[in-house]
């Protein structure tokens, strides 16, 4: 399963009194996730310590650590024991590892590097992410208006440019989603395993609809009511009458509609064109 939790090694998350809720409050003890377990490492270098495994963070093929390399903490990702011998699933670590590092986005974690790392093998070096993800959030109740505002923004427009760029992924859930701990800035893990030249209507499509099941699970816990918001979710949901593209979602999420832009444009375009014939006379 994708990560639940990007830790904070430095401060502990701590929720305001009502009277100030929306906003986060940090102490100076540590936070410990869940189940972490210290890896003995082995290195004369003194390049990699402090390893961590980090089992609520495993997917399929994969563990999750974190560790200090040259005294910085970042995250690795590792094939399991049982598949690190196997050329197949290195094969396919290294292929999304291709796929992951051109990728510079704001909102998506940046992979670094593809190291051997003493006692673990090959591995995916990431940013370490420090924040919680959105299923934890939803999960204690957590939510605030500026991490549903992130949703109607930053999260679309890591969509966006991740379908501009052809990248194949698994489906976008609040698992994949985290909120860093400062500023509450979205951050996407886990994202793309291949490239392909063009993405299929099917893929754009199933990007919209899983934007809908997230926007609509956030709805659903939300104390108040958001029925523009609700009728998003749905028609994101809904298979009859999608919508087209992402940029058609955003416009609907800002209140435009792509009539309006075309007819701007076209606006526009005209008034250059009679500049340049009065320029020209």
């Amino acid at each position: 399963m994708p990560a639940q939790i990007y830790r904070l090694r430095h401060h502990r998350l701590i929720i305001r009194p009502p009277s100030t809720a929306g906003t986060i409050q940090y102490s100076t003890v540590s936070y410990i996730s869940k189940e972490e377990k210290k890896i003995p490492i082995n290195d004369p270098t003194g390049k990699w310590s402090d390893l961590t495994l980090l089992p609520e963070w495993e997917e399929q093929f994969y563990d999750v650590y974190t560790v200090r390399k040259y005294g910085k903490w970042i995250m690795l990702k590792a094939l399991k024991k049982e598949y690190a011998d196997n050329p197949k699933y290195i094969e396919m670590l290294e292929k999304e590892f291709d796929t992951r590092y051109n990728l510079a986005h704001p909102n998506i974690v940046m992979v670094n590097d593809l190291e051997e790392v003493p006692g673990i093998g090959k591995a995916i070096i990431t940013d370490d992410v420090y924040g919680y993800s959105l299923r934890r959030l939803i999960d204690e109740k957590r939510l605030t208006p500026r991490i549903v505002k992130r949703l109607k923004t930053q999260l679309l427009d890591a969509l966006d440019y991740i379908q501009e760029n052809h990248i194949v992924h698994h489906p976008i859930t609040p698992d994949s989603i985290i909120f860093t701990e400062y500023n509450e800035n979205l951050k996407l893990i886990n994202v793309g395993y291949d490239q392909t030249d063009s993405l299929s209507a099917q893929d754009t499509q199933a990007d919209i609809q899983a934007y809908g099941r997230v926007l609509a699970e956030v709805l659903d816990n939300l104390p108040e009511s958001l029925p523009r918001l609700r009728r998003i979710a749905n028609k994101c949901q809904d298979k009859s009458h999608p919508y087209r593209n992402v940029m058609n979602l955003q416009l609907d999420i800002e209140r435009r509609s792509p009539m309006y832009t075309y007819l701007f444009l076209v606006l526009l375009v005209a008034i250059v064109l009679l500049l340049v014939l009065w320029l020209i006379k």
